[in-house]
């Protein structure tokens, strides 16, 4: 497998060994390694060490939204660290936005978008919250000690992203991702067309011989294993694909970006036409209005995008 790109997933406290500054060191031929963190002090270092690109969890401008969901920093933490990672060299910075938030309205969601739009970030990424189960947010909002904003407000804020960015000069090449020109995510594009990535490190998840499988997330284990030569003992299997659920998930994946699924790609991966294939789901999809078929292409309307759950479960 040909190395393309590295993204780091790193806390505020953690740091990157000496070894792993020699793995960067030797990043020959690589598009894109990526970090997520929030440690200033550690940005120069980072970027010494080579890495292009920088992913700022935000989430919102609104203080008061950040401590209902439990997030350690507040806006001006997140400016600060901003500004830093320029004055280090960052020339392609994401930030991470969230809609659907507790007690969070569409106004807050422009003021969110105003601030960060004025900072000019290379990429905008803003995905719906999602509620775990056995989370304290959970327990919150069964308690009726939260609540959350309904479907219809929700959708509203999509699109008011949506435009907003547009308008300001981002284009939208996923359902939940928005980029200048040139700095959409490697990475994260890899994962979309059904790539293959390794990941290293506890709780790193990988996919790799149509094989989709996660590392302990115990790390004196971890450590433990690799120094015994028992690898495999970290690795917890979640799924080995058949060719049949290998191309499921191509189309469910591919629908999530906005030019949706090149025909000729998937018939040279899989020998055969996805039309044909899915002709029935196809069809019924279509007549619905949620997806849109060409001579190239299947991609999401925008009835299709306001709908995505239900045109994915098609092909689950």
């Amino acid at each position: 497998m040909k190395k393309k790109n590295i993204a780091i997933v790193t806390g505020a406290s953690s740091g990157l060994g000496k070894e792993f500054v020699k793995l960067l060191s030797a990043k020959k031929g690589l598009d894109e390694i990526w970090i997520i963190s929030r440690n200033e002090e550690k940005l120069k270092k980072y970027k010494e060490y080579g890495i292009n690109r920088l992913s700022i969890g935000l989430q919102s401008a609104n203080d008061k939204i950040l401590k209902k969901i439990g997030r350690i920093h507040d806006y001006k933490q997140f400016e600060e660290t901003f500004f830093y990672a320029r004055k280090c060299g960052f020339k392609n910075i994401n930030v991470d936005l969230m809609i659907g938030l507790p007690t969070q309205a569409v106004e807050d969601v422009k003021q969110t978008l105003e601030k960060i739009i004025q900072k000019n970030p290379e990429h905008i990424s803003v995905y719906s919250l999602i509620i775990e189960e056995g989370t304290i947010i959970e327990k919150l909002i069964n308690e009726n000690k939260l609540q959350l904003p309904d479907e219809e407000t929700e959708r509203i804020m999509y699109w008011t992203v949506v435009n907003e960015l547009k308008e300001n000069g981002y284009n939208q090449y996923e359902i939940s991702n928005f980029s200048k020109k040139t700095y959409e995510s490697k990475h994260n594009t890899n994962c979309w067309k059904q790539k293959q990535y390794i990941g290293l490190g506890t709780s790193a998840h990988s996919y790799l011989n149509k094989k989709r499988y996660s590392n302990t997330n115990n790390i004196e284990e971890y450590i433990k294993n690799i120094q015994e030569n028992n690898i495999s003992k970290n690795i917890t299997i979640h799924e080995e694909q058949t060719e049949e659920s290998t191309m499921n998930e191509y189309m469910l994946l591919g629908l999530r970006m906005i030019q949706g699924i090149n025909i000729n790609e998937f018939k040279q991966k899989f020998k055969i036409d996805p039309t044909i294939k899915y002709k029935e789901i196809l069809e019924k999809l279509q007549k619905e209005n949620l997806i849109q078929i060409t001579k190239t292409s299947i991609k999401l309307t925008k009835q299709g995008i306001n709908f995505g759950n239900i045109v994915w479960e098609e092909f689950i």
